[in-house]
């Protein structure tokens, strides 16, 4: 007698992973501060110092660390749900596409920052989730996909665009830019949708 076992998590399974995944990203991110906090903020030296070659493990450190928890707070509400709806397609997928992110936002920080500066949060990963989710519906085509696009333009949409504009120097501009431009390069990329994977046969 043979029978087929659905490999794949349900709907509902991709769902509650995905909540667990971002509220545990994002409550590390507070523990970190707090820990930053009570150590006399001995955590913001593993951020990225434009061009010091010896800042360069800041690229991995530095979404992780911020200035603050007022700079955490701004953070946490844009990761919780970008991050979310991207981790809806899979937490594979999503690894792959924060660690693509990640990397590309950190280099580009690294190598267009002012000399002599700091870059901490987790903004760049922010504006390249909301960068991949606004492309990854079209090049895609599909109908949801769009919608989310739509959705997450018209909330964030004039905050990202302000964002990656020069007018605050306490501010980098550069890691948002770096971190958009990383997103929608990371949803075109991976704009095949992944291949579902096979079902389980037994005898």
């Amino acid at each position: 007698m043979s029978t087929t076992v659905d490999t794949g998590l349900t709907q509902t399974g991709r769902t509650k992973a995905a909540a667990k995944l971002m509220l545990g990203w994002v409550a590390l991110l507070w523990v970190l501060e707090a820990v930053d906090h009570a150590t006399g903020h001995a955590l913001d030296q593993y951020g990225i110092v434009a061009r010091d070659t010896d800042s360069l493990t800041g690229v991995v450190t530095s979404p992780f660390l911020h200035f603050g928890f007022d700079h955490v707070a701004s953070n946490s509400v844009p990761l919780l749900v970008l991050g979310f709806l991207v981790a809806l397609s899979g937490i594979r997928r999503f690894l792959a596409v924060s660690g693509l992110i990640l990397l590309a936002d950190g280099l580009g920080t690294w190598l267009i920052s002012p000399s002599g500066t700091m870059t901490l949060g987790a903004s760049g990963i922010v504006f390249g989730l909301f960068g991949y989710l606004l492309v990854r519906g079209f090049v895609e085509r599909r109908a949801l996909g769009i919608a989310v696009a739509v959705g997450v333009a018209a909330v964030w949409g004039t905050t990202i665009l302000s964002g990656i504009l020069p007018t605050d120097s306490g501010v980098s501009w550069q890691g948002h830019l770096c971190g958009l431009v990383a997103g929608i390069v990371t949803a075109l990329y991976f704009q095949r949708p992944a291949r579902p994977r096979p079902a389980a046969l037994t005898d």
